[in-house]
Formats: structure tokens, sequence, C-alpha cells
């Protein structure tokens, strides 16, 4: 069995220009973890993941509150933090994207792909043609296409 037997192949895909907030909602909305990122002409420039965004997210300072008789007194003002959160929506695939991706041929076999997931701890391989992605492989794939044989 090969990646072309068992890859997705509508794949989703993001452009480096578009924002976190939009691939949030990409993510969110279509229940993946996880989406490759491609340019103009549809070539693979990297992948952008849950993980990613959280790592980004954990750079905002949340603001320090207390509760008294079920109300919020906030110590700081939340002004600063919606700033943040603002900037960090706003900002770009391009600046918290891997671009250092493990991508996959249509003919790379199943066992392959299984290795290749294992060493780098990735839950997602694009599958790509003359660095174009053609479809996807996760581990859920994998995982399905091993009980079947």
């Amino acid at each position: 069995m090969k990646a072309k037997d068992i890859m997705t192949k509508e794949v989703i895909t993001v452009r480096p220009e578009q924002s976190v907030e939009e691939v949030a909602k990409i993510l969110a909305d279509n229940r993946i973890s996880g989406v490759p990122v491609v340019d103009d002409a549809g070539k693979l420039v990297g992948v952008v993941t849950e993980s990613d965004l959280m790592i980004k997210a954990r750079d905002l300072e949340l603001p320090f509150y207390i509760t008294l008789f079920d109300s919020i007194i906030f110590l700081q003002s939340p002004r600063r933090f919606n700033e943040e959160l603002k900037r960090f929506t706003a900002s770009k695939v391009k600046d918290i994207m891997t671009t250092q991706v493990a991508a996959v041929d249509e003919d790379t076999p199943l066992f392959d792909i299984a290795r290749l997931m294992t060493a780098k701890s990735i839950n997602r391989v694009p599958v790509v043609r003359d660095g174009k992605v053609v479809g996807i492989v996760t581990r859920n794939d994998v995982v399905r296409a091993l009980a079947r044989s």
C-alpha cells in the first residue's frame, strides 16, 4: 500500500499571507489539527498546526484578576491583553508556520510513511508531486490502512 492509496485528495491548504485568526477558524471549522501552507503556484512552503498557534499564544500575558462576590476585578487593565490578542490574531501564517516540512510522494510505501511520522513526531505528511500538494496522509489514515490489511 502506498501514499496514493490512503491519502486524502481534497486537501485544505492556506497561504503564507493569511491571518492567524483565519487559520484558527479553518482548523476549528474543519476539525483538523494542521494544514499545509502553499504559495500562489500551489507549491508546499510550510505547515501550520494547532501546536504552532498554541506556542505563539503562550506569549500572551493574561491580566491578573480576583473574584469577589461573583464579580471579576482586574488588577491590571485588560486593554493591554486585548491589544496583544488583536496583534496575535492579525499576525500572518508565515510568521508561525514550520518551514522544514517532511513530505512524501504518491508512491511512498505505507510503512515508510509510518516510520517518518514516528521518527519526526508528526501527525500529518503532505503528499507532493513536483513540489505541489496533491494529498495528505494523517496518522488516522495510516491506522485505518493497517486495520484493513
